[in-house]
This record gives structure tokens, sequence and C-alpha cells, in this order.
């Protein structure tokens, strides 16, 4: 894709997935919307994947640590053709083929997560079965703020330095909140992209909002090849792409009604135009 193709493709994972939290009448927004834009450049651009063949065993894999932004990932996978659209209606639902944390059983999950802190441990386990195989993939993994406060965080983060395991690219989203409030009130960490780094990281911090800067940051990652896993701090906003629902100070997990749909639709359409018009589309 190119820069224009991933800037619409984010706006459309934003607009799929706020139908789809709507449809529920609720849920993990914020987070969701903080990851679009890499979520958007991984299937965009640099993840080698298969929608006829999930399971193709030449793939890349991503495993969404922050399980609750599970939405923002079946979005983009519905738009890629892992499976139908309508699915996004049952988002959470009984009986529903979308669980509200990301599930395996669902095609192109690669992982089932959701109990905060574990998913960093299962890429760690994919990306060194593949290099003991000789395998030339990578694994990409997404984490959030809250759940580096677990201790099993950096046990996965000393492991992946031990056995360098470069193929694993991780990514925080650090948009500065929780379930339970501002990252400065619950649990201060100071500077992480340090705290990799003395773990024996590649460590940068870009801006996590700017296709640009994600695409560079992951084009480098991949060519380095040093024989340290890498992490990415994305400074990211929660809520990001949506000012009405940004401006929400709690808005991990909230409700969301038909009017907050509308407004949030409504938002992304005219972003929608404004990104057409710059690229010199009527």
């Amino acid at each position: 894709m190119s820069i224009k193709e991933i800037e619409l493709f984010a706006n459309d994972i934003r607009r799929n997935l706020v139908w789809a939290i709507g449809s529920k009448g609720g849920g993990h927004i914020g987070g969701c919307l903080s990851i679009c834009d890499l979520i958007a450049v991984l299937y965009g651009e640099v993840m080698n994947y298969d929608p006829n063949t999930p399971n193709w065993q030449e793939r890349d894999y991503l495993v969404c640590s922050k399980g609750h932004a599970a939405p923002a990932l079946y979005a983009a996978l519905a738009l890629k053709g892992f499976f139908p659209m309508e699915w996004l209606k049952e988002l959470n639902r009984a009986g529903t083929n979308l669980p509200g944390h990301s599930d395996r059983k669902v095609p192109g999950i690669d992982a089932t997560t959701g109990s905060l802190g574990q998913g960093l441990s299962i890429a760690c386990g994919i990306a060194h079965g593949l290099k003991v195989q000789g395998k030339n993939q990578y694994v990409f993994c997404i984490t959030g703020d809250g759940e580096n406060d677990e201790g099993q965080i950096w046990e996965a983060a000393a492991y992946a330095s031990h056995y360098h395991l470069e193929n694993l690219i991780m990514f925080l989203d650090w948009n500065k909140k929780q379930i339970d409030g501002w990252n400065k009130e619950v649990m201060q960490l100071g500077d992480l992209a340090e705290k990799y780094r003395a773990f024996g990281w590649n460590s940068s911090v870009i801006n996590g909002q700017d296709i640009e800067e994600i695409r560079q940051s992951i084009h480098k990652a991949v060519d380095i090849r040093n024989g340290h896993p890498t992490m990415i701090l994305l400074d990211t906003v929660k809520g990001a792409g949506i000012s009405c629902i940004e401006k929400i100070e709690n808005n991990h997990c909230i409700g969301v009604p038909d009017s907050l749909v509308k407004e949030s639709l409504e938002e992304l359409e005219a972003i929608r135009m404004q990104l057409k018009i710059r690229y010199g589309e009527s």
C-alpha cells in the first residue's frame, strides 16, 4: 500500500471498530483507536500473511497482548478478507464469532490474550521456535501501558534478550492511561525506552499516530538484525483519531450510544474527505 492507502486504511479500521463497538453499546474504544495507525501499517505493508490461509506456515505473527483492543484488529482482518464484515456486528455477544478479547478461534488471530502481561511471553515462545527452525519470519507484539506494570512482562523481556530474539518486535502503546486512570497516578514506570535498553533491547520512541514514522521504525528494526529484540514505544493518544472520544477523560472502556457513533462516523468521514483532497482526489 502507498502512504495514502495506509492512511485511508487506518480511517476504515476506525470506522468499522466504532460501528462494531457501537452495535454492542460500548467497549474498550480508547485503546483500540490509539493503535489503528500501527495496525494499518502492519497489515497494509509490513506483514506477510494470506487471508485465504490464515494458518499459512510462512506468515509473520502478531500477538495483540493488550487483548481488549481486539476490535481494532478484528476490523483490520475483516477489511483484509479474513472473515465476513457482517461478523463485526456480533462483537462480544453470546455465541459470537468475535469475542471481546483476542481469541485464536478467529481467523487471523495468532494468540488468545486478555490476561494482561502474558502476550509478550507468548510472542517470545513463537519467536524462539521460529529461530530454532531457522525461519526468516517476524513476530510482532502489541502491549499497553497498564500491562507493563506486570512482572511477567519484564521476565519475558529478559528472556528475549538472553536468547537474542532479533525476530521479535514489540510495540508499547504509550497513551499514558490505563483502566484505573493516568499512568502517573497508578504506577509511574519512568523512562520505559531506557528500561528496555537496559534489558538488552533495541529501543526507540516515535510518534505512534504518524504513519511514516511507524513505517520507518519497523523497517529499521527489520534491517538491523543485531542479535537484540526491538521495542518501539509509540507515543499515542487514547482515543486517537476521533476528537469527541479523545476528550473523554476516562475513555478506557465506555458506553458508546448511537449519538456518539453518529458523531464519530461523521468526523471520520470528514477526515476521509480531507485525505482524498490532500492526495488530489475529488
